[in-house]
């Protein structure tokens, strides 16, 4: 028998009911799902210094289990001594089963492990059914070791879902299990 995450096998089994019942759907193809996670994470100072790429992309790769790549720049910009095709940032794209089990372990450990969490906001959401949430410091997640981290970083994490509106996309990551702020 072959693995499968747990997120996946609830989303199967009763997200997609809920969500048909709620949204009144008529087919089953019409409920929204997730389709990929994006982190990323932006290295300003990787100008000076080269080997902070290499750490941001080894932090991300130890976090999601899958290797991250490293981000260039598109264009010049004179004011930040940057050139096109330097690199400045990481990022890595979940898919799959990947994406499943990653989303359950920021929902039942990282996220919990913010200092005064009180749910995460509901403005990040782009109009068109994705949201984006930043995270302040790698250090939640657990597979990232606090003594070997030589700076504390940020990310930005993004839910690409197929919903139409936001409200479809809410409902969808609020079933998925994102804490979402009480209003």
């Amino acid at each position: 028998m072959t693995y499968i995450p747990r997120l996946k096998l609830d989303y199967n089994k009763r997200i997609i009911s809920s969500l048909k019942e709620s949204f009144s759907y008529k087919s089953v193809m019409q409920v929204p799902k997730l389709l990929k996670i994006v982190l990323s994470r932006g290295v300003g100072s990787a100008v000076a210094d080269k080997k902070l790429i290499e750490h941001a992309v080894d932090e991300l790769t130890l976090i999601t289990g899958q290797k991250a790549v490293a981000t260039v720049s598109k264009k010049d910009v004179a004011s930040f001594k940057l050139r096109k095709g330097m690199p400045i940032g990481a990022k890595v794209t979940l898919r799959g089963e990947r994406m499943y089990e990653f989303l359950d372990r920021l929902v039942t450990t990282a996220l919990p492990r913010v200092r005064d969490f009180q749910g995460v906001k509901t403005t990040g959401f782009d109009g068109r059914g994705n949201y984006t949430l930043g995270v302040t410091e790698q250090i939640i997640f657990p597979e990232i070791d606090i003594d070997k981290v030589n700076k504390i970083n940020g990310m930005d994490i993004t839910f690409v879902t197929s919903a139409r509106t936001d409200q479809e996309a809410k409902s969808l990551l609020t079933e998925l299990g994102i804490p979402f702020k009480k209003i």
